[in-house]
């Protein structure tokens, strides 16, 4: 009955999710219901005022700055400028006669300096839309490409990437955003490769068929206010609010390629010098003499994340100083954009912790972590891809499965000999793949922002954002068991 239980509850929660409900309110009730049709009544309340209500709270204090900062630094990208510039310094040099590519590169080249993924969407869409007109090249193809750049490599893959969803494994396994470079690349190139070539290959049977743009209505994004707000249950550091980058507040000059750039590369670049060359070079043990809760092994990988976008940001805000039109709207969008995003995420670690104290887990538990005694990253890939497929959001899954399995799964990893390093890239892969099925909010809200349907583009989504990572992951675990952690 427990397990039967948990599965009414998450099926539930995932039909609900899909239809639209903000997870905020479904997450504690979902949660609650699962208590009760496991025979613990008297428990309901405090189950809610205690357990999920505590790794709601635990959740935010640990990640709300990165997703603050994170938010703040795509809302200053897209109204200072920047995003529009690198987008278009992109279009200019690749043209229109690879317009898959460019449209991937433009958001990779984004995204993995930080940000939005949904700014990015917003800022891009346009440029897509012309250049898919352009080219004849069909219309349903842009989600597709979309995704590919912004939902796969540059979000899980690529050494260093500020996204959340590498973040969130660093206080569990002590380490770092840079964890496993070499397997990380190897990742992204699998799924940047795979996915241009699958893209491409559907362009041109589209072009054998006489398929071209097609007729639409260009409904794009003027009514998603209401989508993103009631069904984005992603991650995502992934996420500002949607409604802010497609009226940004600044209309400034056109900001020179090379001075658009500088930003990104500020957030990678300070990210690894303070992994790298500071943090390893300071003797940082006054620290935990201070505050005993607090390992500065397990914090320092976050704690440069979290200087690099506070220094891009400091440097867009000052170099722009004089073109900001209103710049305390632009910085009170970016900050109240992070709150949906975080609360969402947080409520859904709340209603995993309040699953985790059920008999059925427990159940469930064993079953996954003894998929493959010996390897545990195979254990390991298969409870991220499952729970973020459930919640339809990669940081949400990830965020339920070390929040109940991490120190399981970091205590495995070190008697089978496995670097953490390899577990942290193994989980952030892993919950990328599964995260978008249909309900997933990120899909909703890309397929509102491009004015189409899932019958119209999903299935092309599907395969680079699910199939190709799924590879990807399959490659770096085999990788990994031969050759160990690179």
């Amino acid at each position: 009955m427990g397990m039967l239980a948990i599965i009414i509850s998450l099926l539930l929660l995932m039909f609900f999710a899909y239809r639209g409900i903000s997870v905020l309110l479904l997450a504690p009730l979902m949660a609650s219901l699962a208590v009760l049709l496991s025979g613990d009544v008297a428990f309901l309340l405090p189950v809610y005022t205690d357990t999920f209500m505590k790794a709601l709270g635990n959740y935010v204090i640990q990640f709300f700055p990165l997703f603050l900062l994170g938010a703040l630094f795509g809302q200053l990208m897209a109204d200072s400028g920047a995003a529009q510039s690198i987008s278009n310094g992109i279009v200019n040099r690749l043209g229109t006669h690879h317009v898959v590519l460019t449209v991937v590169i433009a958001c990779a080249v984004l995204t993995y300096g930080g940000v939005s993924l949904f700014v990015v969407a917003f800022a891009i869409y346009p440029i897509s839309r012309e250049l898919f007109r352009q080219a004849n090249v069909p219309k349903r193809l842009i989600p597709a490409s979309i995704a590919l750049g912004s939902f796969t490599f540059t979000m899980t893959a690529l050494p260093g990437t500020p996204s959340i969803q590498n973040a969130i494994p660093i206080p569990y396994f002590g380490t770092n955003s840079f964890a496993a470079p070499g397997l990380g690349v190897i990742a992204g190139l699998i799924m940047l490769g795979l996915g241009i070539l699958y893209l491409q290959s559907r362009v041109k049977k589209a072009a054998a068929c006489g398929e071209g743009y097609g007729t639409h209505t260009e409904r794009e994004a003027t009514d998603t206010t209401d989508t993103t707000d009631t069904t984005d249950t992603t991650d995502t550091t992934d996420t500002t609010d949607t409604t802010t980058a497609d009226t940004a507040t600044n209309s400034a000059p056109t900001m020179p390629l090379a001075i658009a750039l500088i930003p990104l590369v500020m957030v990678i670049g300070l990210n690894a010098l303070f992994t790298y060359g500071i943090f390893p070079a300071m003797d940082l043990s006054f620290i935990s003499d201070n505050f005993e809760n607090v390992t500065p092994s397990r914090q320092t990988g976050l704690w440069a994340v979290l200087i690099a976008l506070l220094s891009a940001s400091a440097w867009l805000i000052i170099t722009r100083w004089r073109y900001w039109q209103d710049l305390k709207a632009t910085v009170n969008q970016g900050c109240l954009g992070s709150l949906l995003p975080i609360f969402n995420t947080a409520s859904e670690v709340g209603y995993g912790a309040v699953i985790a104290t059920l008999a059925g887990f427990a159940i469930i538990r064993d079953d996954v972590l003894n998929v493959s005694p010996g390897n545990p990253l195979i254990s390991e890939a298969m409870a991220m891809s499952v729970l973020a497929g459930i919640t339809g959001s990669s940081s949400g899954g990830l965020s339920i499965a070390l929040q109940t399995l991490g120190s399981e799964y970091l205590a495995m990893a070190e008697q089978a000999g496995i670097s953490p390093e390899l577990m942290h890239r193994v989980a952030t892969l892993a919950a990328g793949g599964m995260d978008t099925l249909p309900h997933s909010g990120a899909v909703i809200t890309l397929l509102a922002i491009c004015g189409l349907t899932h019958r119209q583009s999903y299935g092309n989504l599907a395969m680079v954002t699910i199939l190709l990572p799924i590879a990807a992951l399959v490659s770096v675990i085999t990788l990994g068991t031969l050759f160990g952690s690179f």
